[in-house]
Order: structure tokens, then sequence, then C-alpha cells
């Protein structure tokens, strides 16, 4: 016996995904791509195909949207038909985008009379459907819960608030520390490569030590938390001079030293602010600035 019914918008990879979850869960599941070859294989597995993004839409009254950007989400969502059927409809929109298109995306649903919940999935189209895969969602709590039952198909879902900007915020912000990480990962090969040494063990190396240093971060989080920069782990004044020694070594062996010179600067910016003899999370006071 089925579930219930939802909507999939967009049947990227991820699109695809969430689509063949929720028909491996016995929902009944209608679909709709831009390109309808990419519904073949869903129809074959028992999905609906929509002729249009408003057939889609009508179809159930709750429903996934996941496509390129969100001016493709609002090309789709402004289409014929499409805004009357928002209307009494709840829309999980998982497309990447900003927290300023968050609000914006959530106002036009909401004057169209429907539930808006926006979310960000920080997972591969393979790690889908875990109870630990991490969704972080966002909007109204009335929206959130009837699109709950959808949500834990796909993962694990975690309801950030009511502002509908909250899951974009907290996906750029965890995003800004992979990227950050990955960067300096990749300075660091350079460093490893200059040396003859391997980037292969090198990176088994930072697999091995990435568990001690999320533990390190959680504990400067609750520092910056707390506003208490009392040094209780690291002394900011520790990474003055450690990333002075860094970017200098860059520039002694011709490396290119923009990313050890952007730490360097802001632990020195700290240090001629006063917070030498705070823990290290006091930096993040010079970011405020």
């Amino acid at each position: 016996m089925k579930a219930t019914k939802a909507s999939v918008i967009g049947l990227g990879m991820m699109g695809n995904r969430l689509a063949q979850l929720l028909l491996a869960a016995g929902w009944d599941v209608t679909v709709w791509n831009r390109s309808p070859a990419a519904a073949v294989e869903l129809v074959k597995a028992g999905a609906r195909r929509a002729s249009t993004p408003a057939e889609a839409l009508a179809a159930s009254s709750v429903s996934v949207l996941i496509v390129k950007d969100y001016d493709a989400a609002k090309e789709i969502l402004t289409s014929a038909g499409a805004p009357a059927a928002i209307k009494d409809h709840t829309l999980v929109h998982l497309t990447t985008g900003s927290p300023l298109e968050a609000l914006e995306m959530e106002a036009f649903v909401n004057a169209a009379g429907g539930r808006y919940v926006d979310g960000a999935i920080q997972a591969a189209p393979e790690q889908m459907g875990l109870p630990e895969t991490p969704i972080f969602v966002s909007g109204a709590q009335a929206a959130f819960d009837t699109s709950l039952a959808m949500m834990r198909v796909f993962g694990g879902p975690l309801h950030l608030g009511e502002r509908a900007s909250l899951a974009s915020a907290m996906d750029f912000a965890t995003l800004s520390y992979v990227y950050g990480a990955t960067i300096g990962f990749f300075h660091g090969a350079r460093i490893i490569e200059t040396e003859g040494l391997s980037v292969e063990q090198y990176g088994d190396l930072v697999n091995k030590i990435a568990p001690s240093f999320g533990e390190f971060l959680k504990h400067e989080g609750k520092v910056i938390h707390s506003g208490d920069y009392t040094i209780t782990q690291s002394p900011l004044r520790i990474s003055i001079d450690a990333t002075r020694r860094i970017a200098q070594h860059a520039r002694d062996r011709g490396l290119d030293a923009s990313i050890p010179e952007l730490a360097e600067k802001l632990f020195r910016d700290a240090e001629a602010a006063g917070y030498a003899n705070e823990e290290a999370a006091a930096v993040i006071k010079v970011l405020r600035s």
C-alpha cells in the first residue's frame, strides 16, 4: 500500500535519486524534468511523468524542487499554471542558493498561497536515504511538519528555524569551512611536492588527524558562542608565529603564498587589536570588525 503522494521536479543526479527513494518507500510519485528523457527509468519503476510543472504540482500536496539554480526554479514556478497550482501546496526547495534568494522564494510561494521549506543537502546522491544523511531545512513550522514524512525518506532533516534563509546560511557556513580546509590542503600538497615527499601519504595523515581537529573546532565554536575568550586550549599568540613561518616558507621556496599570507594577516591583525593572550577563537573579533 502506498504511503502518500509526492512530486519531484528536476531530475538531475540528485533529483533522480530522491525520486528513486520515494518509489522504493512505496510513495505515489509524479516527476517532471525539462528533458523528458530523464524520467524514462523512473516511469518504468512506477513514477508518473507530468507534462508540465503545473501538472506535477497539482498531482501532490507536497513536492521537492531541485534544479540548477534559483533562476531555473523561478522559471519553473512562474510557468503556465504553476502559480495557481502552488495554492495549498508545500514546496520543499533543495536547489542551492543564497539566504537572500531563499527569502525571496519564500515570499513568492507564500503570496501564491503555498507553504515553503528551504533546504540544503550536504551529501552525494549515493549517500541519500540514510537516517544520518544531513539535510538542513528552514521555514515555517507548519510547512516543515507537512513535509517531514517525505524528507525522512531522503535522510535526517535538521530544522534550523522558521526563517527561510537559515538553511542556506548554515550551508554557506559549513561550505566555507570545507573550502577553507580544502585550499589549505592544496597549499600543503605544494609544500609536500616541493620537499619531495608523498602527497598520498600526506593525504592519509590529514585523514587521521581530521577527527581530533574537528573536536578542536567544536570547542572553538563553544568559545565563540559563550563570548569568553579566556585561554582554554590554544593561545592565539601561537598561531601568530606559526602562520608567519608558513607564509615565509612559501615565499622562500617560491610557492604561491596567498593562502598562508591571508592567515598570517588575520592573526597579525588580532595581535594588533590586543587579542594575542586570548583563545585562538578571538580571531573572529577581527572578522567582525
